[in-house]
């Protein structure tokens, strides 16, 4: 490696003299491309934190993630495993039951923008409540939608959701991160825009499974339709509204999930119905499968709303029912108007 070669920010470096930089926090696939289109929106100084030094400084010198490949970070997104001190707004692009343990560790002046889905397993907050009670006061937002990182990184045309209370924090957001092939939409229902986030993973692995049981293109359209019934309840149920559940961040992330060859939900879904064990999938993958932690999270925080598709991939997680089980019993629900 030439001694002129890239290297991952040393301590206190991001922290010097200068405009306060765009921190992307996480160095997966996701908060990669993440970094690439702040960069590419023009966003100086872009900062891409990675928790792993080992990980930051081989980002920093190859200028490539393993996880995206032939996708080349720009020289304006530095990489670092050191939290800077300060940011212009921290992009928080962690795994979502790893995003209090990171999110704990800021000390937000700057606004937060949380880029994971799902509910945290145990207290049973959906992502802005987490930030909400560590930070008491702090701007957030939430950044949803249906995105894959390999073609967000690519540049190729895109739209997503930027969701919050804040209508000027929405507008600053999207001003930071749009660009001609990444259009943004605001929305003021974030608890519907995470619900969506969350219960898309859930359902992509129910329509994997379908196809990966070899039950056909009918059954996952029905499921995928079905499936939206139940987010739609869900959503009014914990008080979003049932508009926000037909956008971007409900149907158009639902559609993506659980059609996209490259939705790990959607692949793990396949896998099972193909009968390979979980623990087995599991064991094959390094990158996060957010929907098998969500599930049984999703449920207990849904309560008593009607959430079959949801409750039954719950249950078949836990290996309390089969899936020839949970299919005869979404089939033998009683028949009613749709």
């Amino acid at each position: 490696m030439s001694s002129a070669a890239p290297q991952a920010a040393a301590p206190g470096a991001a922290a010097s003299a200068g405009p306060p930089p765009v921190v992307v926090l996480g160095a997966g696939a996701w908060g990669t491309a993440l970094a690439i289109q702040a960069a590419r929106a023009g966003a100086a100084p872009v900062l891409l934190w990675a928790r792993d030094p080992v990980r930051a400084a081989a980002i920093a010198a190859t200028r490539e993630n393993p996880r995206l490949p032939g996708r080349a970070v720009p020289a304006a997104v530095r990489v670092t495993s050191e939290l800077p001190d300060r940011a212009a707004a921290w992009l928080l692009a962690v795994p979502m039951q790893h995003l209090r343990g990171v999110a704990a560790r800021l000390a937000p002046a700057a606004p937060l923008v949380c880029c994971a889905k799902g509910v945290e397993a145990g207290t049973l907050r959906l992502p802005l409540e987490i930030l909400a009670e560590l930070h008491p006061g702090a701007r957030a937002v939430v950044l949803t939608g249906p995105n894959f990182a390999h073609e967000i990184a690519a540049g190729l045309p895109a739209a997503a959701v930027v969701a919050g209370a804040d209508a000027a924090l929405r507008a600053a957001v999207t001003a930071l991160l749009a660009s001609p092939t990444f259009r943004l939409y605001g929305n003021d229902d974030p608890v519907g825009a995470q619900l969506g986030g969350a219960a898309k993973n859930v359902i992509a692995i129910a329509a994997g499974a379908v196809m990966g049981a070899g039950l056909g293109e009918n059954a996952r359209a029905a499921l995928i339709t079905r499936g939206l019934a139940e987010l739609g309840r869900l959503a009014v149920a914990l008080g979003g509204r049932a508009e926000t559940v037909m956008g971007l961040s409900g149907l158009g992330d639902l559609l993506l999930t659980c059609t996209g060859a490259s939705s790990r939900n959607y692949s793990l879904g396949v896998a099972l119905g193909r009968g390979t064990p979980l623990a087995a999938v599991m064991a094959q993958r390094s990158a996060v499968t957010e929907g098998v932690a969500t599930a049984p999270a999703l449920v207990a925080r849904a309560g008593a709303v009607d959430l079959p598709i949801c409750r039954a991939v719950a249950a078949w997680l836990e290996g309390r029912i089969t899936l020839h089980e949970a299919i005869a019993d979404l089939l033998a629900r009683q028949l009613r108007d749709e």
